[in-house]
C-alpha cells in the first residue's frame, strides 16, 4: 500500500508549510493549559456547580482523546490537508462562539468543539510532516520545530492567560485563538499539498465506536482517580469498561486487512520506545507545569502572570534543544540521544528534591525538564521515519495519543501523589481558630488551607501549609525522577544500537 506522493515542493514552500503546522499546533497546545489562568475569572462571573467546573476543564481532554484515532484515520482517507484547515476552521469558531457563552453548559459545549477541533489538528500537522518533508535529514529538523512548538505551547499558555486576565475578562483566553486560526486557514490553503493513502480499506464503524469510547472511558477514569481516590468504585468500573473496549479494539484491528489502526507498528521495538518517550516526556512536563505554577502562585504567592514568567525556562529548554537533537543523535546515536533526553528530565525532577527548594534551583529543574523535551524530537523522528507514509495517519494518531494519555497521567498520578503527601506533612496539632471540620477541609488542598487560614486569620495554618506543599513537591520531583529513569532505561534496551533516523520507509 503506497499513498501518491505530494506535489513536489520547493525548499522555501515547505518551511513556509512547517509554519502553518506549527502556529496551529502552537494554539492547541496553549489550550491545554491556558484555561487554568482563567478558570477563577471564569468561575466567578458564570457560578458553575462543582461539577460543571469539572466537566469545563475535562471535557477538552476528553473529547480530544476519543476522536484522536478515528480523525487521523478520517485524514488519510478524506486527506490530510482538507482535515486540517477542516479543524482550523472548526477550532477558530469554536473559539469564537465563547461571546455566546453565558451559561456554564454553553462553556462546556464551547470546549467540546474546541476538542474536535484539536484532534483534527494534532495528528494531521505530524502526519503532514511526514508527507512535506520526504527527506529523512529536513524531516528530523521539521520535527525538532513541532516537538519545541509542542512544549512551547504548553508553557506559554500560562503566561498568556495571565497577561490576557490583567486586562481583560476570561473571553479572552478564548478569543486570542480566532485570528491565528484565521491565518492559518489562509496560509494552509496557499501553501500545503493534499496528501492521503489511495487505497484505505472500507471504513470500520464498530472499530470507530469502539476508539472513541474506550478512549474516553480510560481519560475519565485516570481523571477520577485523581479527584475521588483509589477507593472509587465508578472509576474502576470505568477502568475495566475502557480496557475492555480497546483490547476488543486492538483485536479486531489485529484481524483485518484494513484495520483503523495499524497496532501492528508495535512489533518494531524502537516504535514502542518513541511511544514510550513521548509519553514520559509528557507526564514530566505536564506534572511540572501544575505543581511549580501551584507553588508559585499560592507558596511564592505570585501573580499569574508573573508565575508564568518563572515557568519559561521549561520553554526555553524546549526551543534550544528540540532543533538540537537531531544533530546530538547523529553523532552519539539515536539510542543514546532518546534514552539521554529522557534521563536530563529525570535529573531536572530529581533536583527538585536534592537540592533546597528555592526559586533558582526550581528554575533550573525547569530548563533541565525543557532540555530533556529534546527527547520528543527523537521519538518523533524514530515513529516517523520508520513507518511507510501510507501509516503516517497511524503513527501520528498513536504519537499524539501517548501526548494526551502523558498530559493526563502527569497531572492524575504525579498530581495525586503530590496532594496525598501533602495531606501527610500537613501536621494541624495545636492550631487554634479554624474548627475541626475546617482543619480536615484545609487538609484537602494547599488552596483550600490558604483560604480557611485567611477567613481565620490563622497565620500559622498558611505557614505549615506551605511548608507540607513545599515538602511534597520535592518529594514528588523524586518520584517523578524515578519514572523517568525507569522509562529511559526501558528506551535504552528498545531502541538498537545501530538505529539511523534517516532510513527511509516508503
Amino acid at each position: 500500500m503506497t499513498t501518491h506522493p505530494p506535489p513536489t515542493t520547493t525548499r522555501r514552500r515547505r518551511w513556509a508549510g512547517l509554519a502553518v503546522l506549527s502556529a496551529g499546533l502552537l494554539v492547541v497546545a496553549m489550550d491545554m493549559t491556558v484555561l487554568n489562568v482563567a478558570l477563577p475569572d471564569l468561575a466567578a462571573h458564570l457560578r458553575p456547580t462543582a461539577a460543571q467546573q469539572l466537566w469545563i476543564i475535562d471535557i477538552y481532554s476528553l473529547v480530544l482523546a476519543g476522536l484522536l484515532v478515528p480523525m487521523s484515520a478520517l485524514a488519510d482517507r478524506w486527506g490530510r490537508r482538507l482535515l486540517l484547515l477542516t479543524g482550523f476552521t472548526v477550532f477558530g469558531g469554536a473559539s469564537l462562539l465563547v461571546l455566546l457563552a453565558d451559561t456554564p453548559a454553553t462553556v462546556i459545549a464551547v470546549r467540546s468543539l474546541l476538542g474536535a477541533g484539536g484532534a483534527m489538528i494534532m495528528p494531521t500537522t505530524l502526519s503532514m510532516i511526514r508527507s512535506l518533508f520526504p527527506d529523512p535529514r529536513e524531516r528530523a529538523t521539521a520535527l525538532g520545530v513541532w516537538a519545541a512548538t509542542s512544549s512551547l505551547g504548553m508553557a506559554v499558555g500560562p503566561i498568556l492567560g495571565g497577561l490576557l486576565l490583567e486586562h481583560f475578562t476570561w473571553h479572552a483566553a478564548f478569543l486570542v485563538n480566532v485570528p491565528v486560526m484565521a491565518a492559518a486557514l489562509a496560509a494552509g490553503l496557499l501553501l500545503l499539498p493534499e496528501a492521503r493513502d489511495p487505497a484505505p480499506g472500507t471504513w470500520d464503524a464498530t472499530a470507530t465506536v469502539q476508539a472513541i469510547v474506550g478512549m474516553v472511558a480510560l481519560v475519565w477514569a485516570i481523571k477520577h482517580f485523581a479527584k475521588a481516590g483509589p477507593g472509587d468504585p465508578a472509576a474502576w468500573a470505568a477502568l475495566a469498561a475502557a480496557l475492555a473496549v480497546l483490547t476488543w479494539f486492538v483485536l479486531r484491528c489485529l484481524r483485518r486487512p484494513d484495520p483503523l489502526l495499524d497496532v501492528r507498528l508495535f512489533a518494531r521495538p524502537q516504535f514502542t520506545a518513541g511511544v514510550l518517550a513521548a509519553l514520559t516526556s509528557m507526564l514530566a512536563m505536564a506534572a511540572l507545569l501544575l505543581l511549580v505554577a501551584q507553588w508559585l502562585q499560592l507558596v511564592l504567592m505570585l501573580s499569574p502572570f508573573m508565575a508564568g514568567i518563572h515557568l519559561t525556562p521549561m520553554a526555553a529548554g524546549a526551543v534550544i534543544a528540540s532543533p538540537l537533537a537531531p544533530r546530538v543523535a547523529d553523532r552519539i546515536g539515536a539510542r543514546a540521544a532518546l534514552s539521554g533526553g529522557l534521563a536530563v528530565a529525570g535529573a531536572g525532577l530529581a533536583l527538585l528534591h536534592l537540592a533546597p527548594p528555592l526559586v533558582p534551583v526550581v528554575l533550573t529543574a525547569l530548563l533541565l525538564i525543557g532540555c530533556g523535551a529534546g527527547a520528543l524530537t527523537i521519538a518523533s523522528a524514530i515513529i516517523m521515519s520508520g513507518t511507510p507514509a501510507a501509516k503516517a495517519g497511524n503513527a501520528a494518531a498513536i504519537e499524539e495519543t501517548a501526548y494526551d494519555l502523558g498530559n493526563v497521567l502527569g497531572v492524575a498520578v504525579l498530581g495525586s501523589t503530590a496532594a496525598a503527601l501533602y495531606r501527610a506533612r500537613l501536621d494541624t496539632a495545636g492550631i487554634t481558630g479554624p474548627t475541626t471540620t475546617e482543619l480536615a477541609h484545609a487538609r484537602e488542598s494547599l488552596g483550600a488551607a490558604l483560604e480557611i487560614a485567611e477567613r481565620t486569620g490563622t497565620t500559622e495554618l498558611a505557614a505549615r501549609a506551605g511548608t507540607a506543599f513545599t515538602d511534597s513537591l520535592s518529594l514528588t520531583g523524586l518520584i517523578g525522577a524515578l519514572v523517568m529513569l525507569t522509562a529511559a532505561a526501558a528506551v535504552f534496551a528498545l531502541v538498537p544500537r545501530r538505529l539511523d533516523l534517516h532510513t527511509q520507509h516508503h
